[in-house]
């Protein structure tokens, strides 16, 4: 069998190459020159464990190729990117449009068609099966149409496309049941069939659940640095209770899901306040660090501060939607000089420096990403450097009392018991 795997990015590649390893010849399609030849040279364009080892077992076994063009195969995978209107607060759906409309001019009887993107409840039927049905077949009659959302987090991706339970959606019972046989020969965890607006509806409903409990987390940490309290302590004490699950709080949400699904929810309705406020909430973060940072700052001349960490969360080099850019850029138009270090992030809007750059005639460190890299800085190595030592921990992953004793003030988000 045949699979075309139209995407190759954070969800596309990883997918692709364990069909291959699965015995299923395999193209994989992206409208990017750059990342189709860095695949086919074996080289991963994207930081994932595990994925270099397997992306060369399918590269030299000739599995999995690498295509800019659409070709014929037995099922089509479409794995494109949806981004967010960031305006209009709405989906954009140009990179599935245009994945759907590379793919029917090659749909042939008795194809399957599997859409992975995350969309807004309702686009298979009212923008995929138009599309696909240019082709002159009727879905559900002579090719099959199912949604089988990811979900898998970066940085441990590929363990859980292989073990996570997966839900599949299908136009009709039959898609579904295919859908489910092909995923079958890769996913260990359970499948649970539905009709195909339902598994659009439940994958936003997961990642909208989990950013309404991180903005709780983020609303509660703001009122116990006003209460006096230790939110980190407070959260760990509430989630002893059989049926309380408090998420961390932190410097705002990042990343492709999280900080863009809800917004899949509320542009056809005018039902979802809380949707809505979870993501004033979470959006409003990086200001409030930058709050505690002027708080910190007051009194200094031209400071300078220095972020750790650009991508949206820990040891992963993906910055989509990083809540570290509007920091930055807020903490720019309050005139403060910014610069940053990243070890894992190799591009990124502003400059990236080493360590010693980074922190050398600073006023502040900043810590937004919680790679684990930091949390083995030694503030011995670096206290020299530094024109004024303070230290602002949006993720409390530092000893903090290691840092006080070199001399740092230390300010860890939601500590409300905390000298500053």
């Amino acid at each position: 069998m045949k699979i075309c795997v139209l995407g190759l990015g954070h969800i596309g590649l990883p997918m692709a190459a364990l069909f291959a390893t699965n015995g299923y010849e395999v193209v994989g399609i992206d409208i990017n020159k750059n990342i189709v030849e860095s695949i086919n040279k074996g080289v991963a364009p994207f930081e994932e464990p595990g994925l270099p080892e397997l992306l060369e077992e399918v590269i030299k076994s000739k599995s999995l190729i690498a295509k800019t063009e659409v070709e014929e195969a037995d099922v089509f995978i479409i794995a494109a990117p949806t981004p967010l209107d960031k305006e209009m607060k709405i989906a954009e759906l140009k990179y599935v449009r245009s994945a759907a409309e590379m793919t029917y001019p090659y749909l042939r009887k008795d194809n399957l068609v599997v859409l992975e993107s995350t969309v807004p409840p309702g686009t298979s039927k009212k923008l995929l099966i138009p599309i696909l049905e240019r082709s002159g077949l009727k879905v559900g009659k002579d090719f099959y149409l199912a949604h089988c959302p990811e979900r898998a987090i970066p940085g441990n991706t590929i363990y859980e496309m292989i073990h996570n339970n997966r839900v599949v959606g299908g136009i009709d019972k039959k898609s579904a049941e295919l859908a489910k046989s092909l995923y079958s020969c890769v996913v260990k965890g359970n499948f649970y069939l539905t009709n195909i607006i339902t598994a659009e509806f439940v994958k936003l409903m997961e990642n909208t659940f989990r950013d309404i409990n991180i903005a709780l987390a983020n609303e509660f940490a703001q009122i116990a640095e006003e209460c006096g309290v230790n939110v980190w302590e407070a959260i760990e004490l509430a989630n002893k209770h059989p049926r309380v699950n408090i998420l961390k709080p932190g410097p705002g949400v990042g990343g492709h899901c999280i900080a863009i699904d809800p917004w899949f929810l509320t542009e056809n309705t005018t039902r979802c306040r809380i949707v809505s406020l979870a993501r004033e909430i979470n959006d409003g973060m990086p200001n409030h660090v930058l709050q505690i940072v002027k708080r910190m700052l007051e009194g200094v001349n031209d400071p300078i501060i220095t972020v750790f960490g650009v991508a949206y969360k820990g040891d992963v080099d993906d910055t989509r939607e990083t809540p570290a850019l509007k920091f930055i850029k807020l903490a720019e138009n309050e005139g403060y000089k910014v610069k940053v270090h990243d070890p894992h992030v190799k591009e990124f809007e502003y400059e990236l420096l080493t360590l010693e750059d980074a922190v050398r005639d600073s006023d502040c460190i900043v810590l937004i990403t919680d790679h684990k890299v930091f949390r083995e800085v030694d503030p011995k190595e670096i206290s020299s450097l530094m024109r004024s030592k303070n230290v602002v921990d949006t993720r409390n992953i530092l000893d903090a009392r290691r840092w006080e004793e070199e001399g740092f003030r230390v300010k860890v988000l939601g500590d409300g018991m905390g000298k500053t």
